[in-house]
This record gives structure tokens, sequence and C-alpha cells, in this order.
């Protein structure tokens, strides 16, 4: 199981790469593999409407969105950080995320998307809520916590362990999983960023879910 992650900070280890290393940590003590690739400091331009990537099956500007469209597609989780600049992801970060979702021609259904905002104070329930527009639009399962997945801090190092990280990035609880009844996929997300995906386990449930609803020619319903 792989999940990539993309850092959608400019800055060289700032708040938003504290809180993806943080995520690593735990995804390696799972057994997950992670593959995180840093996108806000990368000159990305907005998405044209061209509609070539119709044509080409990428998208006709050749950048990171192109390099990172494989490893989506081979991935079974994304996780996308971003420090939040007016109440919204970075720029970069939204110019990267219309142009994958939109000429990336493969079905990303099923897939587990997380989204994590990192902010001094306010916008960042905003900008979770910016971010889960992709995966619910995709039929991707979201993974959840307790509270929005929020990080505060402005200098670098505020975010860390001993200042301001919070609850449900740092010390997550865990829920149980929740397994599929009578041709429904159930499924319920991690309580915590920390632990997306219910880790290995919700991983596991979404490739089942996947590869019966390719067998069976029909989507699953997900109610969890």
């Amino acid at each position: 199981m792989k999940v990539l992650i993309l850092n959608g900070s400019p800055r060289v280890n700032g708040n938003t790469t504290l809180a993806v290393d943080e995520m690593v940590k735990v995804f390696e003590e799972e057994g997950i593999e992670t593959e995180v690739v840093r996108v806000g400091n990368q000159a990305v331009r907005g998405c044209i409407a061209c509609g070539k990537c119709a044509e080409l099956g990428k998208c006709v500007f050749d950048d990171v969105v192109n390099e990172i469209a494989p490893k989506f597609e081979e991935a079974d989780g994304l996780v996308v950080a971003t420090p939040v600049y007016y109440a919204s992801a970075n720029a970069t970060v939204i110019a990267v995320l219309d142009r994958l979702f939109y000429s990336a021609p493969f079905d990303k259904s099923f897939k587990v998307g997380a989204a994590v905002a990192v902010a001094r104070r306010g916008g960042t329930s905003a900008t979770f809520d910016e971010l889960n527009k992709y995966f619910t639009i995709s039929n991707m399962v979201v993974a959840g916590s307790q509270y929005w997945n929020n990080v505060f801090g402005r200098e670098k190092g505020e975010a860390a362990p001993e200042y301001e990280f919070p609850h449900e990035v740092h010390r997550p609880r865990e829920r149980a999983d929740r397994t599929a009844e009578a041709g429904a996929a159930r499924v319920d997300p991690l309580h915590s960023v920390n632990r997306p995906f219910s880790v290995g386990k919700h991983l596991k449930t979404e490739q089942e879910t996947r590869k019966n609803a390719d067998q069976s020619g029909r989507r699953f319903v997900l109610d969890g």
C-alpha cells in the first residue's frame, strides 16, 4: 500500500512540512509506503480549459502535474497539505489540483483522500472544505477526524509538538473499521489526521471494495 503526499508549502521546513513529517512517521510505523512531492515552491500555471487533455491523456503543460499523475494513479491514498493564504489554499496547490484531477484520465473511485490546512489563526476550515471538494467530486473516500484537520503556527517550528501541534495531528485516536454488509461497503475514516485512512486496515478495505466493484460492474454505496 502506498500514500502520495503533496506538500503545498513554498517554505523549506515550515509548519506544513512538520505536519507532513508527523504523518509520514505514522504511515511508516504501519508499514505503509509514502512518497512526498513538494509542489508549493514550483511555478505551476492554472488550467486554461483548452481541452487538450482529452486528446493527449495528460495536461498540455508538461510540468509537475504530469509527473504527479502516474504516482497518484499508483497510490491508494492522497494527502494534500497546504498553508492558508487569505482563507484559501496556496494558489500553486489549487493550480496543481485543478489540472491534476481534470486531466488525469484514470478512475479515482475509492481512493482515500485527506486534507491538512496550516495557518496562524483563521481560514483553515474554508481551506479544508476547498481541498475536500476535489476528493468528493471524484468518488474518493475522505479520511476524517474528531475535528477538522487544522495545524496552527506562523513562524517556522511553531507547529512543533511542544508548541501547538493539535491532538488531531500529533496524538490521534483510531476508530474501529466497519466492514461491508449486504453489498454496501461501510467505511469509517480515521479518527485523526496522523493516522489517516484507519491506516493499513482502511486501505485494505478500500482495495477489496474497488476490486469487488470492478468485478461486479457496479459501484458500491459508501455510507460511513
